[in-house]
Parts: structure tokens; sequence; C-alpha cells
């Protein structure tokens, strides 16, 4: 199944090969449609139905983008327009995040039952809606012009690389390359690099990693230590890191491969001396989509501090909706949004004092704090998976389980660990600067066996 699966042996001996041969094979705008047409199949191939749905989507938004360009000069009737669209699109994107918890709730209220069980999440849809969004709003504050082109909005829209975790690339940032791109031989290289790179972030960090934080989730209320409650944090935080990143790396680099150029998404966060720098750095197209067209609109900085209080609390509050109305998504988005407006409004004075060390430590101790209730969606459990990890609750100090999966991960657990600082890269490009004529072979060897043991561990 290639839906979702860049770590697919499907997605990396068949469907990439044969989309990048027939790509370079296409002139001009011919490109795009091939394109479009692979990110179409690419969709449709584990979630038939939900193809259709994103492309009407794309022409409903299409169409009111022509429709909001050509009523600009009344900002009245524009703006009306505009919450139309917004409604419309959060409203589909809520009835799958939110109809089964409604429902479900429904039928615990009503007398009678509704046999509706809902429909799963499609794949990328909240991203994919973003992305309409930031089109329709970009359009309406006159930024870019409306697209007349139905194929090259879509292919804006469902472009395959970036679906399944993003980045949330506005579309102002690809107007032009839609039209226009360059292609070179280096391009590609430097974007096979950063897919390989960040497939070996997938496949060989996240997915070892996370069979650790899964196996001290299975066990029972009672049966965790404080070794393994913090195991079991710290095995998720460096989980999630690397498997954002990994897909972050890997759209980027089919991106450069097919002419784009995608910003990056995370900019080191675990080196993060507070929780705003660390959310600064976390997922930064996103975070960014929410200060241009949530936080700046409402004021943003330059309103009175009770207006900044709601515009942070508001913000969180959506970022939480967003992954889902689980009590656990809420109650993380709260406790971000409360640390930020802390920090904003007392405590970047003792932060600033603290030394970097100090400061490091604060903060990944706090956001590590906050991945509980993101990985355990009922508050109760959180709150005491919370209490495990300082000792409230816990079977003891350290426990067997959690002392083999401290030691049989060590070696793991140090390179992941050593991995989120700046300092590995930088070593290896100055190992690779002098290299001289040696610099593209020595690099294709060190890609080749990262691919070959990816592709091992797939097959395996």
């Amino acid at each position: 199944m290639i839906s979702g699966l860049f770590d697919s042996v499907v997605f990396l001996f068949t469907f990439l090969p044969v989309v990048l041969f027939l790509y370079c094979l296409m002139p001009g705008q011919l490109k795009n449609a091939l394109l479009l047409l692979a990110s179409l199949v690419f969709y449709a191939w584990g979630e038939p139905a939900a193809v259709f749905l994103m492309a009407g989507m794309i022409l409903f938004n299409y169409a009111w983008g022509l429709h909001i360009a050509g009523i600009l000069k009344n900002r009245r009737r524009a703006r009306s327009g505009v919450i139309i669209c917004v409604a419309v699109n959060l409203g589909i994107l809520g009835f799958f995040l939110y109809g089964r918890t409604v429902i479900s709730a429904l039928n615990m209220a009503l007398p009678v039952q509704i046999p509706f069980q809902g429909y799963a999440l499609p794949m990328g849809m909240s991203f994919y809606t973003l992305q309409m969004l930031s089109y329709v709003l970009d359009v309406y504050r006159g930024e870019v012009k409306a697209q007349k082109n139905p194929a090259d909005l879509a292919l804006y829209v469902a472009m395959f690389p970036k679906m399944p975790g993003g980045p949330v690339v506005r579309y102002s940032e690809m107007e032009k390359q839609l039209k226009a791109r360059q292609m070179s031989l280096v391009k590609i290289g430097e974007g096979a690099m950063f897919f390989i790179r960040g497939l070996f972030k997938k496949v060989i960090f996240a997915d070892n990693i996370g069979l650790v934080h899964a196996q001290i989730m299975s066990l029972e209320a009672g049966q965790v230590s404080v070794l393994s409650a913090w195991l079991g944090c710290a095995a998720f935080a460096l989980k999630i890191y690397y498997n954002l990143s990994g897909y972050t790396d890997m759209a980027v680099g089919l991106g450069k491969m097919t002419g784009f150029d995608f910003p990056g998404n995370f900019d080191y966060p675990y080196l993060a001396g507070s929780t705003t720098e660390f959310w600064y750095k976390w997922h930064m197209s996103l975070g960014s989509w929410f200060r241009e067209y949530v936080y700046h609109p409402l004021g943003g900085g330059d309103v009175e501090e009770t207006k900044q209080v709601r515009n942070i609390l508001l913000i969180w509050l959506l970022a939480g909706l967003l992954h889902g109305m689980s009590g656990g998504y809420i109650v993380w988005g709260l406790y971000c949004g409360l640390l930020m407006v802390a920090e904003k409004l007392f405590l970047w004075r003792m932060l600033d004092r603290l030394p970097g060390v100090l400061g490091h430590i604060y903060s990944i101790i706090l956001v590590m704090i906050g991945w509980v209730f993101f990985f355990q969606p009922v508050p109760l459990k959180a709150f005491a998976y919370v209490g495990n990890m300082f000792g409230v609750g816990a079977n003891a100090l350290a426990d067997d389980l959690g002392m083999y999966l401290l030691v049989s991960n060590l070696v793991l657990l140090i390179i992941m660990v050593i991995g989120l600082f700046p300092f590995v890269y930088k070593i290896y490009e100055n190992v690779m600067d002098r290299g001289g004529r040696g610099k593209a072979l020595i690099n294709c060897m060190i890609y080749g066996v990262m691919f070959v043991l990816c592709v091992a561990y797939i097959v395996s």
C-alpha cells in the first residue's frame, strides 16, 4: 500500500522510479500534469473514495477563489464570502475529526440510537485543508491572484511529496514554482540525499524507538516504575521528532527531485531554552500558518496584554482540536498555551538569567510532560502517567523491565540524542568539504549504505 507510506517497497521500487523517469521525459507544463496524476494515484491507492472528497474540496475552493477575486472591491461581500468558505472547509474537516465523537455523545444522551459510526480522517486532510484556506485567504488579502488553472491549484494541494506529513506550504510560496522551476542533476542528487536521510530517520530511528514506547504503554496501571515512565516518555519524544522530521526531509527531497523547493520544518527544537522557543522551532510551517492566519489577524502581540493572552490560548486550543476531539489533545493544547503565556508575562526574566544548560533542561522536562497528554488521550490516565514519572503511583523507582529496555536500547538512545544536535551535520559537512574530488563518491557510499539498511529493515 502506497498511501501515506514512503517507507514501502512498492513506493521505493515501483511508484517513485516510474514517476521520476516519466517526469524527466515530460516537456514543460506536461510535468505538472504527470505530477498531478501521480499524486492522485498515490492518494487513491489506499483510500480510493477519499480522492473524490479531496477533488470536490479543490473544485469548491477554486470556484470560491475566483468568486472572491471578482468581488474584492466590495470588501463587505468579499469578507462574507471568505467567512462562508472558511466555514465550509472547517466544517468538512470537523466532520471527519469529530463526527464519531459527537455521534457517540448523542447516542449516550438521546433515547434513540443514531446508527452512523463516522468515518476515519483521510490521510493528509488536515494539511491540505489548511493549504486551501491559505490560498483563499491570500486571494482575499490581495497577496496572490486567483488561480485560473484548476489543475495547478489541484497540484499545489495534492502534491504527493508533502501529503503524509507536510510541510504546510503557503500558496504564495508555491505560485511561481507551479509555473516555472529549475531542475538539474545536482538538485536531484541533493533531493536523493534528503530523501534517504529522512527515510533513515523514520525507519531506523523512529520505528525502533517506537517499539520501546509501545511496550511501556502496554503495561497496566500500577506496573510502571519511575524509570519506565520517563523512558516511555523519552522514547515518544524521540519517536515523534524523528518521525515528523523524517517525513519532512523526505518531502523536501522529493520536492527537489521534481524541481520544487519546500521549506524546512524543524530547527533542532530540543535545544531550545524555553517552551516558547521550542514551539517556534517545531513544525515551523504549521506554526507559521497559525501566526499568519489566526494570531496576527487577531492583533498578535500589538494588542493589550489580556488580548495577547486570549490570542495565545486560542491558537493552542485550535492546535489541540486540529489533532482530534480527544480530551488529551485539548489538555495538551491548553497546557502548552498556558506555558507560553507564563513565559511571556513573567517567566522570561528568570529564563534570561538561567545558565543555558538549565534553560534546556527546563524546556525539555516541560515539553516531555506535555507529550504525555498527546500520546495518552484520556486525561485521567495522562495525569496518572505524569504522577508515575514523579513517583506517585509508581511500583518502584526502577524495575527489571525498565532496566532491560534502557540497557538493550542504550546505544540507539545515545545515537538518537546525539542526532538532536547540529554539530553532527556540521562535522559531516566539514569532512565532506575536505574530500575534494572524492566528495561525491563518499556521499554515494554513505547514503548508499543508509538506503540499503533501510530497505533491509523494511523487507524484514
